[in-house]
Protein backbone atom coordinates (compact mmCIF):
# COMPACT_ATOMS: atom_id res chain seq x y z
CA UNK A 1 0.00 0.00 0.00
CA UNK A 2 1.20 3.46 -1.21
CA UNK A 3 1.40 6.31 1.66
CA UNK A 4 0.24 9.61 0.32
CA UNK A 5 0.27 13.32 2.10
CA UNK A 6 -1.64 16.08 1.98
CA UNK A 7 -3.52 19.14 3.86
CA UNK A 8 -6.71 17.93 1.87
CA UNK A 9 -8.03 14.87 0.67
CA UNK A 10 -11.56 15.52 -2.23
CA UNK A 11 -13.45 12.30 -2.37
CA UNK A 12 -15.61 13.16 -5.57
CA UNK A 13 -14.14 15.12 -9.13
CA UNK A 14 -17.70 16.34 -9.76
CA UNK A 15 -18.82 20.06 -10.56
CA UNK A 16 -18.92 20.30 -6.02
CA UNK A 17 -15.41 18.56 -5.40
CA UNK A 18 -13.77 20.89 -8.67
CA UNK A 19 -15.32 24.15 -7.66
CA UNK A 20 -13.71 23.74 -3.85
CA UNK A 21 -10.30 22.80 -4.83
CA UNK A 22 -9.90 25.79 -7.22
CA UNK A 23 -10.57 27.77 -4.83
CA UNK A 24 -7.79 26.27 -2.43
CA UNK A 25 -6.01 26.28 -5.51
CA UNK A 26 -6.17 30.22 -6.19
CA UNK A 27 -7.02 31.44 -2.74
CA UNK A 28 -4.27 29.55 -0.17
CA UNK A 29 -1.00 27.09 -0.88
CA UNK A 30 -2.87 23.43 0.33
CA UNK A 31 -2.10 20.48 -1.28
CA UNK A 32 -4.73 18.30 -2.37
CA UNK A 33 -5.25 14.69 -3.41
CA UNK A 34 -8.80 14.09 -5.25
CA UNK A 35 -10.01 10.31 -5.99
CA UNK A 36 -12.81 9.93 -8.40
CA UNK A 37 -14.30 6.32 -9.46
CA UNK A 38 -15.53 8.11 -12.94
CA UNK A 39 -12.00 8.13 -16.10
CA UNK A 40 -12.24 11.90 -16.25
CA UNK A 41 -13.73 15.05 -13.97
CA UNK A 42 -17.51 15.95 -14.24
CA UNK A 43 -18.98 13.47 -12.09
CA UNK A 44 -22.29 12.27 -13.14
CA UNK A 45 -21.88 14.01 -16.35
CA UNK A 46 -20.28 11.02 -17.41
CA UNK A 47 -23.45 9.48 -17.24
CA UNK A 48 -25.61 12.11 -18.59
CA UNK A 49 -27.85 11.73 -21.79
CA UNK A 50 -26.30 13.54 -24.73
CA UNK A 51 -28.67 16.00 -25.40
CA UNK A 52 -28.68 17.88 -21.95
CA UNK A 53 -27.68 21.11 -21.56
CA UNK A 54 -27.40 22.94 -18.52
CA UNK A 55 -30.40 24.81 -17.30
CA UNK A 56 -28.95 28.12 -16.20
CA UNK A 57 -26.16 30.24 -17.98
CA UNK A 58 -22.93 28.51 -18.25
CA UNK A 59 -21.54 31.98 -16.87
CA UNK A 60 -22.54 30.15 -13.68
CA UNK A 61 -21.34 27.28 -13.98
CA UNK A 62 -17.81 25.22 -13.45
CA UNK A 63 -14.92 26.83 -11.23
CA UNK A 64 -14.36 30.70 -10.19
CA UNK A 65 -10.79 30.74 -12.23
CA UNK A 66 -12.16 29.79 -15.82
CA UNK A 67 -14.89 30.80 -17.45
CA UNK A 68 -17.39 28.18 -19.02
CA UNK A 69 -18.42 28.97 -22.66
CA UNK A 70 -18.00 32.72 -24.48
CA UNK A 71 -20.57 34.28 -23.14
CA UNK A 72 -22.55 34.15 -25.97
CA UNK A 73 -25.87 34.92 -26.23
CA UNK A 74 -28.05 32.42 -28.18
CA UNK A 75 -29.45 33.88 -31.30
CA UNK A 76 -31.81 30.79 -32.10
CA UNK A 77 -33.48 28.47 -30.52
CA UNK A 78 -36.06 27.83 -27.59
CA UNK A 79 -33.25 29.88 -25.63
CA UNK A 80 -33.26 32.50 -28.12
CA UNK A 81 -32.10 35.87 -26.26
CA UNK A 82 -30.71 34.59 -23.12
CA UNK A 83 -27.10 33.56 -22.41
CA UNK A 84 -25.36 30.10 -23.89
CA UNK A 85 -26.62 27.15 -22.25
CA UNK A 86 -23.53 24.03 -22.13
CA UNK A 87 -23.57 20.89 -22.91
CA UNK A 88 -22.96 17.81 -21.95
CA UNK A 89 -19.44 17.55 -23.71
CA UNK A 90 -18.83 20.71 -23.65
CA UNK A 91 -18.75 20.54 -19.34
CA UNK A 92 -17.24 17.41 -19.38
CA UNK A 93 -13.96 19.25 -22.09
CA UNK A 94 -14.53 22.21 -19.16
CA UNK A 95 -13.84 20.15 -16.24
CA UNK A 96 -10.84 17.63 -18.11
CA UNK A 97 -9.67 21.43 -19.60
CA UNK A 98 -9.42 22.75 -15.76
CA UNK A 99 -7.59 19.41 -14.26
CA UNK A 100 -5.23 19.11 -17.02
CA UNK A 101 -3.86 22.99 -17.67
CA UNK A 102 -4.94 24.32 -14.29
CA UNK A 103 -4.56 21.91 -11.61
CA UNK A 104 -2.06 18.96 -12.37
CA UNK A 105 0.42 21.75 -13.89
CA UNK A 106 0.88 23.76 -9.80
CA UNK A 107 2.06 20.24 -8.10
CA UNK A 108 -0.29 20.99 -5.66
CA UNK A 109 -3.24 18.50 -6.83
CA UNK A 110 -2.53 14.83 -7.24
CA UNK A 111 -5.54 13.02 -9.27
CA UNK A 112 -6.08 9.46 -9.08
CA UNK A 113 -9.11 8.44 -11.35
CA UNK A 114 -10.61 5.47 -11.95
CA UNK A 115 -10.39 4.92 -7.99
CA UNK A 116 -12.95 4.27 -5.08
CA UNK A 117 -12.72 5.72 -1.98
CA UNK A 118 -13.23 2.68 1.00
CA UNK A 119 -13.01 4.99 3.71
CA UNK A 120 -10.13 5.86 6.21
CA UNK A 121 -8.21 7.77 4.01
CA UNK A 122 -7.67 4.44 1.81
CA UNK A 123 -8.89 3.95 -1.64
CA UNK A 124 -7.69 1.39 -4.53
CA UNK A 125 -7.48 1.39 -8.03
CA UNK A 126 -10.72 0.09 -10.24
CA UNK A 127 -8.57 -1.18 -13.04
CA UNK A 128 -5.46 -2.43 -10.64
CA UNK A 129 -4.03 -4.05 -7.53
CA UNK A 130 -2.84 -0.13 -6.24
CA UNK A 131 -3.83 0.78 -2.74
CA UNK A 132 -3.53 3.65 -1.31
CA UNK A 133 -3.57 5.39 2.53
CA UNK A 134 -3.39 9.08 2.51
CA UNK A 135 -2.55 10.92 5.48
CA UNK A 136 -4.74 14.45 5.17
CA UNK A 137 -5.57 17.18 7.66
CA UNK A 138 -9.07 17.37 6.38
CA UNK A 139 -11.19 15.23 4.20
CA UNK A 140 -13.63 16.72 2.21
CA UNK A 141 -16.81 14.89 0.59
CA UNK A 142 -17.62 16.14 -2.59
CA UNK A 143 -19.89 13.45 -2.91
CA UNK A 144 -22.83 14.10 -0.08
CA UNK A 145 -25.49 15.55 -2.52
CA UNK A 146 -25.56 12.37 -5.09
CA UNK A 147 -26.55 13.16 -7.75
CA UNK A 148 -28.19 10.79 -10.14
CA UNK A 149 -29.05 9.84 -13.62
CA UNK A 150 -31.24 7.85 -14.89
CA UNK A 151 -28.78 5.65 -16.57
CA UNK A 152 -26.95 5.23 -13.17
CA UNK A 153 -29.64 3.04 -12.22
CA UNK A 154 -32.84 0.55 -12.96
CA UNK A 155 -36.52 2.35 -13.07
CA UNK A 156 -37.72 1.82 -9.59
CA UNK A 157 -40.94 -0.11 -10.99
CA UNK A 158 -41.36 -3.23 -12.83
CA UNK A 159 -40.43 -3.23 -16.66
CA UNK A 160 -42.75 -6.31 -17.78
CA UNK A 161 -40.93 -8.81 -20.92
CA UNK A 162 -41.39 -7.54 -23.84
CA UNK A 163 -41.59 -4.15 -22.84
CA UNK A 164 -39.20 -1.31 -24.58
CA UNK A 165 -37.78 0.96 -21.18
CA UNK A 166 -34.58 2.70 -21.81
CA UNK A 167 -33.00 5.78 -20.21
CA UNK A 168 -32.69 9.12 -21.74
CA UNK A 169 -29.11 8.41 -23.28
CA UNK A 170 -30.71 6.14 -25.56
CA UNK A 171 -33.03 8.13 -26.77
CA UNK A 172 -31.45 9.52 -30.02
CA UNK A 173 -30.46 5.87 -31.34
CA UNK A 174 -34.13 4.36 -30.69
CA UNK A 175 -36.36 7.43 -31.19
CA UNK A 176 -36.90 6.40 -34.73
CA UNK A 177 -38.17 2.89 -34.10
CA UNK A 178 -40.97 3.49 -32.57
CA UNK A 179 -44.21 4.91 -33.31
CA UNK A 180 -45.48 6.74 -30.34
CA UNK A 181 -43.03 7.96 -26.82
CA UNK A 182 -43.91 7.59 -23.42
CA UNK A 183 -42.04 10.43 -21.02
CA UNK A 184 -41.84 8.84 -17.01
CA UNK A 185 -41.22 11.41 -14.84
CA UNK A 186 -42.37 15.31 -14.66
CA UNK A 187 -38.48 17.25 -13.87
CA UNK A 188 -35.89 18.22 -15.41
CA UNK A 189 -35.09 15.09 -17.42
CA UNK A 190 -38.21 14.75 -18.26
CA UNK A 191 -38.70 18.34 -19.87
CA UNK A 192 -35.55 17.71 -21.28
CA UNK A 193 -36.70 14.30 -23.41
CA UNK A 194 -40.30 15.93 -24.46
CA UNK A 195 -38.58 18.70 -25.80
CA UNK A 196 -35.92 16.54 -27.82
CA UNK A 197 -38.70 15.40 -29.51
CA UNK A 198 -40.50 18.07 -30.14
CA UNK A 199 -37.22 19.81 -31.26
CA UNK A 200 -36.43 16.46 -33.77
CA UNK A 201 -40.00 16.69 -35.29
CA UNK A 202 -42.31 14.02 -33.24
CA UNK A 203 -45.77 14.62 -33.30
CA UNK A 204 -47.10 15.88 -29.72
CA UNK A 205 -50.36 13.52 -29.86
CA UNK A 206 -47.62 10.76 -29.82
CA UNK A 207 -46.25 11.74 -27.26
CA UNK A 208 -47.32 10.83 -23.39
CA UNK A 209 -46.15 12.47 -20.46
CA UNK A 210 -47.05 10.65 -17.46
CA UNK A 211 -46.33 13.82 -14.43
CA UNK A 212 -47.03 12.45 -11.13
CA UNK A 213 -47.26 15.87 -9.72
CA UNK A 214 -47.28 19.44 -11.60
CA UNK A 215 -44.00 21.80 -10.63
CA UNK A 216 -43.58 25.23 -10.37
CA UNK A 217 -40.99 26.33 -12.42
CA UNK A 218 -38.34 29.29 -12.75
CA UNK A 219 -38.24 31.25 -15.40
CA UNK A 220 -34.64 31.03 -16.79
CA UNK A 221 -34.86 34.78 -18.17
CA UNK A 222 -35.14 35.76 -14.63
CA UNK A 223 -31.43 33.93 -14.11
CA UNK A 224 -28.80 35.60 -15.95
CA UNK A 225 -26.11 37.78 -15.83
CA UNK A 226 -25.77 41.32 -15.40
CA UNK A 227 -25.71 43.09 -18.34
CA UNK A 228 -28.54 41.39 -20.62
CA UNK A 229 -31.13 43.74 -19.63
CA UNK A 230 -32.71 45.97 -17.00
CA UNK A 231 -33.59 42.74 -15.59
CA UNK A 232 -31.29 41.58 -13.51
CA UNK A 233 -30.85 38.42 -10.80
CA UNK A 234 -31.34 40.44 -7.87
CA UNK A 235 -33.82 43.05 -9.41
CA UNK A 236 -36.49 39.68 -10.11
CA UNK A 237 -35.43 38.24 -6.46
CA UNK A 238 -36.20 41.56 -5.32
CA UNK A 239 -39.36 41.83 -6.93
CA UNK A 240 -39.66 38.29 -5.87
CA UNK A 241 -38.60 39.02 -1.98
CA UNK A 242 -41.24 42.07 -2.16
CA UNK A 243 -44.28 39.85 -3.11
CA UNK A 244 -42.91 37.23 -0.18
CA UNK A 245 -42.72 40.55 2.43
CA UNK A 246 -46.32 41.69 1.53
CA UNK A 247 -48.24 38.55 1.74
CA UNK A 248 -50.45 37.37 4.26
CA UNK A 249 -51.06 33.32 3.61
CA UNK A 250 -48.62 30.77 1.91
CA UNK A 251 -50.94 31.05 -0.93
CA UNK A 252 -50.87 34.25 -1.25
CA UNK A 253 -47.22 34.21 -1.59
CA UNK A 254 -47.14 31.63 -4.72
CA UNK A 255 -50.36 33.60 -6.21
CA UNK A 256 -48.36 37.03 -6.23
CA UNK A 257 -44.70 35.40 -7.43
CA UNK A 258 -46.84 33.44 -10.40
CA UNK A 259 -48.31 36.48 -11.53
CA UNK A 260 -44.72 38.77 -11.15
CA UNK A 261 -43.18 35.76 -13.72
CA UNK A 262 -41.03 34.70 -11.07
CA UNK A 263 -42.62 31.36 -10.86
CA UNK A 264 -44.02 29.50 -14.08
CA UNK A 265 -46.20 26.44 -14.34
CA UNK A 266 -47.13 23.86 -17.04
CA UNK A 267 -50.83 24.43 -16.69
CA UNK A 268 -52.37 27.46 -14.98
CA UNK A 269 -55.51 25.53 -14.16
CA UNK A 270 -53.68 22.94 -11.94
CA UNK A 271 -51.73 24.25 -8.55
CA UNK A 272 -48.61 22.93 -8.72
CA UNK A 273 -47.41 20.33 -5.54
CA UNK A 274 -43.29 20.04 -6.58
CA UNK A 275 -40.89 22.55 -6.99
CA UNK A 276 -37.35 21.37 -8.03
CA UNK A 277 -35.46 24.53 -8.98
CA UNK A 278 -36.19 23.33 -12.68
CA UNK A 279 -36.14 26.63 -15.45
CA UNK A 280 -37.66 26.72 -19.04
CA UNK A 281 -37.85 29.40 -21.14
CA UNK A 282 -41.73 30.60 -22.13
CA UNK A 283 -41.11 29.46 -25.26
CA UNK A 284 -39.71 25.76 -23.87
CA UNK A 285 -43.40 26.44 -22.11
CA UNK A 286 -45.10 26.90 -25.36
CA UNK A 287 -43.50 23.73 -26.64
CA UNK A 288 -44.55 21.44 -23.79
CA UNK A 289 -47.81 22.48 -23.41
CA UNK A 290 -48.05 21.27 -27.15
CA UNK A 291 -48.49 17.96 -25.76
CA UNK A 292 -51.74 16.92 -25.06
CA UNK A 293 -51.88 13.57 -23.61
CA UNK A 294 -50.86 14.51 -19.70
CA UNK A 295 -51.13 11.32 -16.98
CA UNK A 296 -51.89 12.83 -13.80
CA UNK A 297 -52.38 9.46 -12.04
CA UNK A 298 -49.51 9.29 -9.74
CA UNK A 299 -46.54 7.27 -9.84
CA UNK A 300 -45.66 4.28 -12.19
CA UNK A 301 -46.08 0.73 -10.60
CA UNK A 302 -45.23 -1.28 -13.43
CA UNK A 303 -44.86 -1.28 -17.37
CA UNK A 304 -46.72 -4.42 -19.04
CA UNK A 305 -46.75 -4.82 -22.82
CA UNK A 306 -50.20 -3.25 -22.87
CA UNK A 307 -51.15 -1.24 -19.81
CA UNK A 308 -48.93 1.47 -17.47
CA UNK A 309 -50.17 0.40 -14.04
CA UNK A 310 -49.98 3.46 -11.75
CA UNK A 311 -51.20 5.00 -8.35
CA UNK A 312 -54.17 6.20 -9.54
CA UNK A 313 -55.07 3.91 -12.39
CA UNK A 314 -53.89 2.69 -15.63
CA UNK A 315 -53.73 3.67 -19.41
CA UNK A 316 -52.59 1.75 -22.68
CA UNK A 317 -49.37 1.33 -24.31
CA UNK A 318 -47.81 -1.08 -26.86
CA UNK A 319 -45.07 -2.72 -27.92
CA UNK A 320 -44.30 -0.35 -30.60
CA UNK A 321 -43.87 2.47 -28.04
CA UNK A 322 -40.66 3.72 -26.50
CA UNK A 323 -41.14 3.89 -22.66
CA UNK A 324 -38.38 6.57 -21.43
CA UNK A 325 -37.84 6.26 -17.63
CA UNK A 326 -36.55 9.81 -16.65
CA UNK A 327 -37.42 9.37 -13.24
CA UNK A 328 -34.41 9.34 -11.15
CA UNK A 329 -33.90 11.84 -8.45
CA UNK A 330 -31.48 13.83 -10.11
CA UNK A 331 -31.39 16.32 -6.73
CA UNK A 332 -31.97 14.01 -3.97
CA UNK A 333 -33.19 15.57 -0.65
CA UNK A 334 -30.51 14.85 1.08
CA UNK A 335 -30.51 15.44 5.38
CA UNK A 336 -28.21 18.56 6.63
CA UNK A 337 -25.12 18.05 7.81
CA UNK A 338 -23.07 20.62 9.26
CA UNK A 339 -20.45 21.36 6.75
CA UNK A 340 -17.13 21.71 8.88
CA UNK A 341 -17.11 18.98 11.66
CA UNK A 342 -13.33 18.03 13.21
CA UNK A 343 -10.97 17.29 10.42
CA UNK A 344 -13.86 16.46 7.67
CA UNK A 345 -15.74 18.71 5.28
CA UNK A 346 -18.86 17.90 3.60
CA UNK A 347 -19.66 20.29 0.69
CA UNK A 348 -23.20 20.69 -0.13
CA UNK A 349 -25.51 23.81 -1.16
CA UNK A 350 -25.61 26.78 1.07
CA UNK A 351 -27.87 28.93 -1.41
CA UNK A 352 -30.88 27.35 -3.25
CA UNK A 353 -30.03 25.00 -5.86
CA UNK A 354 -26.63 26.83 -6.46
CA UNK A 355 -24.28 23.97 -5.72
CA UNK A 356 -20.82 25.04 -7.18
CA UNK A 357 -21.37 28.49 -6.37
CA UNK A 358 -21.88 26.96 -2.81
CA UNK A 359 -18.94 24.52 -2.87
CA UNK A 360 -17.01 27.67 -3.93
CA UNK A 361 -18.40 29.60 -1.00
CA UNK A 362 -17.43 26.90 1.17
CA UNK A 363 -13.54 27.07 0.15
CA UNK A 364 -13.40 30.34 0.71
CA UNK A 365 -14.90 29.89 4.26
CA UNK A 366 -12.26 27.20 4.98
CA UNK A 367 -9.17 29.51 3.66
CA UNK A 368 -10.71 32.33 5.46
CA UNK A 369 -11.06 31.22 8.67
CA UNK A 370 -9.67 27.55 8.92
CA UNK A 371 -7.17 29.43 11.72
CA UNK A 372 -9.93 31.83 12.98
CA UNK A 373 -10.32 31.36 16.93
CA UNK A 374 -14.03 31.34 16.16
CA UNK A 375 -13.71 27.76 15.18
CA UNK A 376 -16.00 25.83 13.13
CA UNK A 377 -19.59 27.35 14.72
CA UNK A 378 -18.88 30.20 13.33
CA UNK A 379 -17.49 28.41 10.29
CA UNK A 380 -20.84 26.45 10.27
CA UNK A 381 -23.31 29.42 10.89
CA UNK A 382 -22.08 31.14 7.47
CA UNK A 383 -22.56 28.11 5.73
CA UNK A 384 -26.13 26.65 7.28
CA UNK A 385 -27.00 24.07 4.76
CA UNK A 386 -29.76 24.43 2.17
CA UNK A 387 -30.98 21.05 1.07
CA UNK A 388 -32.40 20.45 -2.20
CA UNK A 389 -36.12 21.05 -2.39
CA UNK A 390 -38.91 19.05 -3.74
CA UNK A 391 -42.73 19.93 -2.19
CA UNK A 392 -43.90 23.14 -3.15
CA UNK A 393 -43.24 24.33 0.24
CA UNK A 394 -39.41 23.69 -0.11
CA UNK A 395 -39.56 26.57 -2.74
CA UNK A 396 -40.54 28.70 0.91
CA UNK A 397 -38.27 26.96 3.48
CA UNK A 398 -35.29 26.90 0.90
CA UNK A 399 -35.76 30.98 0.42
CA UNK A 400 -36.03 31.39 4.15
CA UNK A 401 -32.66 29.71 4.64
CA UNK A 402 -30.97 31.21 1.37
CA UNK A 403 -32.63 34.76 2.75
CA UNK A 404 -31.02 34.00 6.23
CA UNK A 405 -27.67 33.24 4.75
CA UNK A 406 -27.36 35.93 2.28
CA UNK A 407 -28.52 38.21 5.83
CA UNK A 408 -25.25 37.18 7.68
CA UNK A 409 -22.92 37.68 4.67
CA UNK A 410 -24.37 40.95 4.53
CA UNK A 411 -22.58 41.76 7.61
CA UNK A 412 -19.35 40.94 6.81
CA UNK A 413 -17.32 43.84 4.18
CA UNK A 414 -14.46 41.32 2.92
CA UNK A 415 -17.25 38.62 2.40
CA UNK A 416 -19.42 40.87 0.27
CA UNK A 417 -16.02 42.24 -1.65
CA UNK A 418 -15.60 38.33 -2.56
CA UNK A 419 -19.04 37.67 -3.42
CA UNK A 420 -18.80 40.93 -5.67
CA UNK A 421 -15.72 39.22 -7.69
CA UNK A 422 -16.59 35.46 -7.56
CA UNK A 423 -17.86 35.08 -11.45
CA UNK A 424 -19.95 32.19 -9.77
CA UNK A 425 -22.49 34.23 -7.80
CA UNK A 426 -25.09 35.15 -10.03
CA UNK A 427 -26.21 38.44 -7.95
CA UNK A 428 -22.33 39.74 -8.67
CA UNK A 429 -20.54 41.40 -11.78
CA UNK A 430 -17.10 40.35 -11.54
CA UNK A 431 -14.71 42.90 -12.05
CA UNK A 432 -12.00 40.84 -14.64
CA UNK A 433 -12.08 39.61 -18.29
CA UNK A 434 -14.99 37.34 -17.74
CA UNK A 435 -17.36 40.10 -17.36
CA UNK A 436 -20.20 39.13 -19.98
CA UNK A 437 -20.21 42.49 -21.24
CA UNK A 438 -18.80 46.12 -20.68
CA UNK A 439 -20.24 47.86 -18.34
CA UNK A 440 -20.49 51.77 -17.29
CA UNK A 441 -20.42 53.10 -13.28
CA UNK A 442 -23.50 53.91 -14.42
CA UNK A 443 -24.88 50.53 -14.62
CA UNK A 444 -22.29 49.26 -11.79
CA UNK A 445 -24.29 51.61 -9.44
CA UNK A 446 -27.75 50.81 -10.75
CA UNK A 447 -26.95 47.30 -9.82
CA UNK A 448 -25.17 47.67 -6.29
CA UNK A 449 -28.34 49.92 -5.86
CA UNK A 450 -30.83 47.10 -6.29
CA UNK A 451 -28.86 44.79 -3.96
CA UNK A 452 -29.02 46.97 -1.63
CA UNK A 453 -33.09 46.88 -1.86
CA UNK A 454 -32.85 42.88 -2.11
CA UNK A 455 -30.99 43.07 1.28
CA UNK A 456 -33.40 45.67 2.55
CA UNK A 457 -36.45 43.84 1.09
CA UNK A 458 -35.11 40.71 2.82
CA UNK A 459 -35.00 41.18 6.41
CA UNK A 460 -39.20 41.83 5.75
CA UNK A 461 -39.57 38.68 3.45
CA UNK A 462 -37.59 36.71 6.59
CA UNK A 463 -39.96 37.42 8.97
CA UNK A 464 -42.85 37.05 6.94
CA UNK A 465 -41.58 33.22 6.10
CA UNK A 466 -40.79 32.85 9.47
CA UNK A 467 -44.40 33.50 10.70
CA UNK A 468 -46.00 31.88 7.93
CA UNK A 469 -44.29 28.67 7.94
CA UNK A 470 -44.51 28.57 11.63
CA UNK A 471 -48.18 28.46 11.50
CA UNK A 472 -47.89 25.88 8.22
CA UNK A 473 -46.07 23.76 10.73
CA UNK A 474 -48.16 23.88 13.19
CA UNK A 475 -50.82 22.53 11.70
CA UNK A 476 -48.91 19.46 9.66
Amino acid sequence: MQTLECDYLIIGSGAMGMAFADVLMHEGQATMVMVDQYHQPGGHWNNAYPFVRLHQPSAFYGVNSKVLGSNRVDQTGWNKGLYELATNSEVCAYFDQVMYQQFLPTDRLQYFPMCRYTGDGQFHSLVSDDKYQVQAHKIVDATYMNVTVPSMRPPAYVVADGVACAPPNQLPKLAGQYDRYVIVGAGKTGMDACLFLLRNGAAPEHITWIMPRDSWLLDRADIQPPGLSDDTVARAFAQQSQAIAESSTIAEIFERVAAGGQLLRFDDTVEPTMYRCATVTRAELEQLRRIPNIVRQGRVQQINPDAIELDGGRVATSTTTLHVDCSADGLERRPATPVFADDKITLQSVRTCQQVFSAAFIGHIEVRFAEDPRGHEHMNALCTPVPHPDDAIDFLRTTLTTNLNAALWAQDEELQQWLQNARLDGFSRPTDNAEPSAVSDEERAAEQAARAALLKTNVKAIKNLQRLLAEYDGTQ
